[in-house]
């Protein structure tokens, strides 16, 4: 089973997240779902980034994302929705001992926190006319990591949401958030083995 470190979006621990936790705690593997919003919840992404800029920008993300892992196994798979991309991707790539990533709806360029570890496999997924995944480089990105020899997997899926996963948001897509969640699945298991 996997030790999965699981980072949310803008905003913050909704509902749509602790489910997609709890269905891979269903599974047998230890996940943990830190709060970096100290409780807050937004039902915007603006007011999510607002908030984030309040408590210091996206270098304190980065900071208690580092805080949350700091007690942690090394061993860790690493998931990340959205903003929560940001803090999963700098661990994958820079904290020994990383046995994977998912990075949800978005994906910095690699060379950001170096280059991508060769051991380290990466699933990215998102929507194919999603705005803020296509417009603003996150595609791009996932595509010159694939590009680059790396671990990993890109996962595109008809529709323009980006939020597609939480059943509690009006960004929910079943299909593609059935499909997305078969894949972490089978990922982590693919992952989650003894160490070699």
């Amino acid at each position: 089973m996997a030790e999965v470190l699981l980072f949310h979006h803008a905003l913050g621990v909704t509902p749509g997240v602790r489910a997609f936790a709890d269905t891979l705690a269903a599974d047998g593997h230890t996940v943990h779902l830190p709060d970096l919003f100290t409780g807050h919840t937004f039902t915007t992404i603006d007011d999510g980034l607002a908030h984030v800029e309040r408590i210091g920008g996206f270098g304190e993300v980065l900071n208690r994302a580092a805080a949350a892992a700091e007690p942690l196994p090394d061993a860790l798979v690493y998931i990340g929705f959205s903003l929560g991309v940001v803090g999963a991707q700098m661990l994958a790539q820079t904290r020994p001992g990383a046995r994977g990533a998912v990075l949800c709806y978005s994906c910095v360029p690699a060379d950001t926190f170096g280059r991508w570890p060769d051991h380290v496999p990466v699933q990215v997924h998102g929507m194919d006319a999603d705005p803020l995944f296509v417009d603003e480089g996150d595609l791009d990105a996932a595509r010159e990591l694939v590009a680059s020899g790396a671990p990993a997997e890109l996962f595109l899926y008809p529709g323009d949401q980006h939020y597609f996963v939480d059943a509690d948001l009006p960004s929910h897509r079943p299909e593609a958030a059935e499909l997305l969640t078969r894949r972490v699945r089978q990922f982590l298991a693919d992952v989650g083995g003894p160490l070699a």
